[in-house]
C-alpha cells in the first residue's frame, strides 16, 4: 500500500509539474496583429509562427498602434476612437480599457516603463497615464496660439522620461519632460510647415519630423535642444513637379544601415539615402511606387519597401551594399505593414485584402507561413519593448 501511495504521489507531482510547465511562456517571441475591420487583435508567436489567441472589444482599430511594457507582458493598444487598452499577452485578455479622447492616432511609453502617453487629434494634445492602472496623471494641450489647438503627430519616447512630438497645425516640435508625471514641463521649437510624422534615432539623440507643407525635414538635437530645430534636405523636390500623394509615408518605419538613413520620399517613387553624420542627402534609389514604410532588416543588409495605392501589392528589397533594389515581387493584396522577427530571419506582412498575414524568409524570399486575420494592418512584436522610439 505504501509503495502504491508513493507511486501515486510521484505521478501526481509529475502531472502538476507538466501542467505548470505548459502554463509557463516567455514574452520575447510574442506579438500582436491588428485586425482593423473587426476591433480585434490576434496574438502570435514568432518562433512557432502561429497565432495562439484572438481578443475582441478593442473598438476602432482603423489606425491603431501598440507599445509594450518593459517585460513584454503587456501591450498598450491606442485606437482611433481614443480608446487606450491594456492587454495581457500571457493571459490573452484585456486588463483595462479607457476612452481618453475623441480621435487618437498612437502613443508611447516612458523610458522607465511607468508612464503611457497618448497623442490626440481631438482634442489636440497628449495625455499621460499610469502604466499599471491607466489612471490619468496629466495632460499637455497642444495650444500653439491662443484658442488654437493642433493635431499631435510623431510622438516618441526619449531618454530621461521625456516625450517628443510634432504639432501638425502649429508647425512646432515640443519636448515634454515627465520627470514629475503629474506636472510635466514643455519646451517648444519652431519646425516648419505641417510636420506630419516623427521619429527618434536609435541612439535617442535626434528627433526628425517630416514636413508635408514644404520641402525638407526638421531635426532637433535632443542632446543640445537649446540650439533649436533646423531643416535638412531642404532642396529636396524644389522646382520639380511632384506626384499626387496617395498615402502619407511613415517616417517611423525608417531605417539606419551602413551609416546611412533610408527615408520615404513624399509623393515620389524614390527612397532617400542620407549620411547620418552630416544629415546630407547622398543618394536616391528608384522604387516601383510611392514608399510608405522603408524598413531595414536588423542586420542592416536589406531594406524592404512597401507602397501606397495603386502599387500596394508590391514589395521592393534594397541591398544596402549594392545601393539598389535587387528584388521585386508581389506577395499579396493591400500590403499595409511589416515587422521583422527579432533577429530578422523572417518578415511578417499584413495582406489586408487577402485577409491574412504572410511570413516571408528574408534570405530566399519564400513564403514560410500564413495566418488568417480579418483585414490585418499593424504588426507589433514584443522586441520593440527594448527599443527607443518604439
Amino acid at each position: 500500500m505504501t509503495s502504491l501511495r508513493t507511486l501515486f504521489a510521484a505521478c501526481a507531482a509529475l502531472f502538476l509539474a507538466a501542467c505548470a510547465g505548459q502554463q509557463l511562456r516567455g514574452t520575447g517571441d510574442l506579438g500582436m496583429v491588428i485586425e482593423r475591420a473587426s476591433g480585434q487583435v490576434t496574438l502570435v508567436n514568432t518562433s512557432s509562427r502561429q497565432a495562439y489567441a484572438r481578443i475582441d472589444g478593442l473598438g476602432d482599430l482603423s489606425h491603431a498602434s501598440v507599445v509594450y511594457s518593459r517585460d513584454g507582458r503587456y501591450a498598450f493598444v491606442f485606437g482611433r476612437d481614443g480608446g487606450l487598452s491594456k492587454v495581457d499577452l500571457l493571459e490573452a485578455k484585456i486588463v483595462k480599457r479607457v476612452i481618453q479622447s475623441g480621435n487618437a492616432i498612437g502613443g508611447s511609453i516612458s523610458q522607465d516603463g511607468r508612464i503611457v502617453v497618448a497623442q490626440n487629434y481631438t482634442p489636440g494634445g497628449i495625455k499621460a497615464f499610469d502604466a499599471e492602472t491607466l489612471e490619468l496623471l496629466s495632460e499637455v494641450p497642444a495650444e500653439y496660439a491662443p484658442g488654437k489647438y493642433s493635431k499631435v503627430v510623431g510622438l516618441a519616447d526619449s531618454p530621461g522620461n521625456k516625450f517628443v512630438y510634432a504639432l501638425f497645425d502649429g508647425g512646432e516640435i515640443w519636448v515634454s519632460d515627465f520627470s514629475n508625471p503629474r506636472a510635466p514641463t514643455t519646451s517648444r521649437y519652431p519646425a516648419g510647415l505641417q510636420p506630419y510624422d516623427g521619429l527618434v534615432t536609435p541612439d535617442g539623440r535626434y528627433f526628425l519630423a517630416g514636413l508635408f507643407g514644404e520641402d525638407g525635414v526638421a531635426i532637433l538635437d535632443l542632446w543640445q535642444p537649446e540650439k533649436g530645430a533646423r531643416k535638412i534636405l531642404e532642396n529636396y523636390g524644389r522646382g520639380q513637379e511632384k506626384l499626387p500623394v496617395f498615402k502619407m509615408p511613415h517616417l517611423r518605419g525608417w531605417s539606419v544601415a551602413q551609416g546611412k538613413a533610408y527615408l520615404p520620399a513624399i509623393g515620389r517613387h524614390e527612397v532617400l539615402v542620407v549620411d547620418v553624420a552630416t544629415w546630407k542627402e547622398v543618394g536616391r534609389i528608384p522604387v516601383r511606387g510611392q514608399p510608405v514604410f522603408v524598413m531595414a532588416r536588423p542586420d542592416g543588409r536589406q531594406v524592404w519597401v512597401n507602397f501606397a495605392f495603386p502599387d500596394n501589392g508590391k514589395m521592393d528589397v534594397i541591398d544596402t551594399l549594392a545601393g539598389k533594389a535587387v528584388r521585386a515581387f508581389e506577395p499579396g493584396k493591400g500590403i499595409l505593414h511589416m515587422e521583422f522577427s527579432p533577429r530578422g530571419e523572417h518578415l511578417w506582412l499584413s495582406a489586408r485584402d487577402d485577409n491574412k498575414v504572410l511570413i516571408i524568409g528574408t534570405e530566399r524570399f519564400d513564403t514560410v507561413g500564413e495566418i488568417a486575420a480579418a483585414s490585418p494592418s499593424g504588426i507589433f512584436f514584443t522586441s520593440r519593448a527594448a527599443r527607443i522610439g518604439f
